[in-house]
């Protein structure tokens, strides 16, 4: 299996106006070119073409929603660390990658280990993950698991 992660991309130069695009983004996706054009001082058109380049060259990756899960009832949020032996490293992050309660899974220093993050209805279906999906899969040497008891602060994308 491949990996699912986009191939690297040349760095894109942005200046201060595509700065404040992205900022008015980050506040509001949802902003109408004409209304991003009037806060910036440009044309739409010349508004939509910068937004088109970001998209094209990577700088903006894409338009989403971001849902409060506890609001639709997945309330169990947990982080994992898992350690695997790294000839499996690849193959366990493939498949782990498309299961859907994993919203987030990266590979970080140390003796192989993946740090993921999973959203569960309850703590029984996470139970079900672990013994079902996780636990199975080759080479899984450790997991640790640390469930969320508040949010105090959470950031989709970065700031510039």
């Amino acid at each position: 299996m491949q990996s699912k992660m986009p191939p690297a991309q040349a760095e894109h130069a942005i200046d201060d106006i595509d700065r404040k695009i992205i900022a008015a983004l980050h506040i509001n996706g949802r902003i109408s070119y004409t209304d991003l054009a009037k806060d910036i001082g440009l044309s739409r058109v010349a508004v939509q073409a910068r937004i088109n380049a970001l998209l094209e060259h990577g700088v903006i990756e894409r338009f989403t929603a971001v849902i409060n899960p506890e609001k639709i009832g997945v309330t169990v949020s947990a982080f994992f660390n898992v350690e695997v032996e790294p000839k499996f490293l690849h193959e366990v992050a493939d498949r782990l990658s498309e299961e859907p309660v994993v919203t987030s899974l990266y590979h970080m220093t140390g003796p192989s280990k993946l740090h993921m993050h999973g959203l569960f209805t309850s703590n029984q279906e996470m139970e079900l993950f672990l013994k079902e999906k996780l636990y199975p899969l080759p080479g899984i040497m450790s997991v640790d698991c640390q469930v969320l008891i508040n949010r105090y602060k959470s950031r989709m994308g970065m700031r510039l």
